[in-house]
């Protein structure tokens, strides 16, 4: 929508950018752009549920069905569970199917991956009736799964999309179409929706991007994504309201990077309306950047484990051509995956802050009337540098630094599966460190996410070394203060294995947060703190962690459970599920 020629209004605007984006590619017809339009009298009508002139937007992230998620497909009524309600009580919903519309298994060389992490994904045709049933209107599959089972993938891809009951962009027989946004008519509003994908790329292959004579994806990674910004200039020109759903982002981040900063703000310039999109499974801040409205990250929302739990349905209200109004939903995902639960009472409240307070580092503003939450702490305001974290193998001198943890003939897990973590976080003198740390790989990517929101929240941290350097002596760490994580060692009096020995446990300040036994305290300076309260709020020391406090909800959104709530409380020790 024209920045000077406001014709439509925000609500109808967003509603039908959002059919737009998901109906972009596929379910066009032949007799040249902006062919498929589509009628939708909701509440952009006067006979429908709200006034004219005012339209409600439902957006969830990425779903796909994988693992025990697929056995919901064999169930006829199936939906996304309770989100549902959600979805199908707005004007428009949309989410971003996160594989292939591939029967039989035909996977695509992804040869610019690493070996060990790499991924294919393929849904029947009925995961878009289920997805109908739960109340979506447009689905993007602009995304690195989207054509994971190459040009015969695609093909079927294209050909489910035809006829089902949802919209489909993103995808296309050639670059033109893949590119053409989906319109749909709310009230007197055309909402375009056009949609994406800027995730890094996982193959050479020519069918993650649409070609001039080709089938593939719609992508925004070039820099410019000249495709993408023409066909939201042509939408802005034609008196659209412009929606853009995009795949992007850094894995497992809750800050966007500078490239979705970059990206947000080109399309804001060429007219978008609104930009929202997902990829990096995590939740990520929303605001407006202009009069344009942008949500960098809704995380998973369907989805076949819970890892990364937190998820939620973001909703726009727009009226007369701005988005007057901004409702979150908050919702978690199962530790064993599926179908997303909305939370209630003071969970839904929690969960309501967490997202506002992922604004802080955006660089967004807050919606116009919005209601401003006091400043939080943080490392911009305390001075400190940006946070800083890298993900590397184990390799021959990181092995051989580890000889004292880590015993290759006798430990459960072999290096291959290990990760080497180097983390910023804030000393006792509000300084700002780098920390090592080595976990299992499947774990890699949250933990960073965990020291982030550590950092940023300035929680002090008195040091990270690896085990080794105390020569594999738990109690030597313990005493040292060292916050650390795989050490290849047994429970204590036991033959088990601990879970640090799998890369799956995190010991946070072991002098603050003691393990109180039978018997004592370990390490034996952390006797002061075995009765400080922990309970929520509690006026605490520095490095204590308490209850409902950033350090437990930190893990506790990656699915850890912390050791402090145990009949012999470990108030150090975070455990994977």
């Amino acid at each position: 929508m024209s920045r000077h020629r406001r014709r439509v209004t925000v609500g109808v605007a967003v509603c039908a950018l959002v059919v737009t984006v998901l109906g972009l590619a596929v379910r066009q017809h032949d007799d040249g752009p902006g062919a498929d339009v589509r009628e939708r009298p909701r509440s952009g009508s006067t006979d429908a549920r709200g006034p004219s002139g005012v339209v409600t937007l439902a957006i969830g992230g990425d779903v796909h069905f994988e693992a025990g998620v697929r056995a919901l497909l064999d169930r006829p009524r199936a939906t996304l569970g309770p989100v549902s309600t959600v979805l199908r009580e707005a004007d428009v919903a949309i989410v971003n199917l996160e594989s292939a519309l591939a029967t039989r298994a035909s996977p695509t060389r992804k040869e610019l991956e690493s070996p060990d992490d790499r991924y294919w994904f393929r849904s029947p045709p009925a995961a878009l009736d289920l997805l109908a049933r739960s109340g979506v209107d447009v689905v993007s599959m602009a995304n690195n799964h989207g054509a994971d089972h190459g040009r015969a993938g695609l093909r079927r891809t294209l050909r489910a999309a035809r006829d089902a009951p949802v919209a489909v962009v993103g995808v296309g027989r050639d670059a033109r179409e893949a590119h053409r946004p989906h319109r749909v008519e709310v009230g007197a509003t055309t909402v375009a929706v056009l949609a994406a994908d800027a995730s890094p790329r996982e193959s050479a292959d020519g069918i993650w991007a649409a070609g001039a004579d080709s089938p593939g994806l719609a992508t925004a990674r070039q820099d410019p994504p000249r495709r993408l910004l023409a066909a939201v200039r042509r939408a802005d020109r034609a008196g659209d309201l412009v929606v853009v759903y995009l795949h992007w982002g850094q894995e497992g981040a809750r800050c966007p990077t500078d490239d979705q900063r970059r990206l947000a703000g080109a399309l804001a310039e060429a007219g978008a309306d609104v930009v929202v999109g997902a990829h990096a499974h995590e939740l990520q801040g929303a605001g407006m950047l202009g009069d344009t409205y942008v949500g960098y990250g809704l995380g998973n929302l369907l989805w076949y484990h819970g890892r990364r739990p937190q998820t939620g349905v973001l909703r726009l209200r727009v009226v007369d051509g701005e988005v007057r109004h901004e409702t979150f939903r908050p919702a978690t995902i199962p530790a064993g995956g599926g179908q997303p639960r909305l939370l209630r009472g003071r969970a839904r409240a929690d969960g309501v802050a967490r997202w506002r307070d992922l604004r802080s580092c955006t660089r967004l503003a807050p919606l116009p009337g919005e209601e401003l939450r006091a400043p939080q702490s943080g490392p911009e305001q305390a001075g400190l540098p940006a946070y800083d974290a890298s993900v590397r193998r184990i390799g021959p001198e990181l092995a051989r630094r580890m000889r004292s943890s880590h015993d290759p003939d006798r430990c459960p897990v072999p290096l291959g599966r290990l990760r080497h973590l180097t983390v910023s976080h804030v000393d006792f003198e509000g300084r700002a460190r780098t920390g090592e740390i080595v976990v299992h790989r499947d774990h890699a990517v949250d933990v960073v996410g965990v020291f982030r929101e550590l950092y940023d929240a300035g929680f002090p941290i008195r040091r990270m070394r690896l085990v080794s350097a105390y020569g594999g002596d738990d109690d030597r760490s313990m005493a040292a203060d060292n916050t650390s994580g795989y050490n290849c060692r047994r429970v204590a009096g036991t033959r088990r294995w601990s879970r640090h020995a799998f890369g799956e446990a995190i010991d946070i300040n072991p002098r603050e947060n003691p393990y109180v036994t039978g018997t004592g305290v370990q390490p034996p300076a952390g006797r002061r703190f075995a009765e400080v309260s922990r309970a929520p709020g509690a006026d605490t020391a520095p490095g204590v962690v308490r209850r409902d406090d950033v350090v437990t909800r930190a893990f506790e959104r990656i699915g850890w459970s912390w050791g402090g709530v145990w009949s012999r409380p470990d108030y150090q020790h975070f455990t994977a599920p």
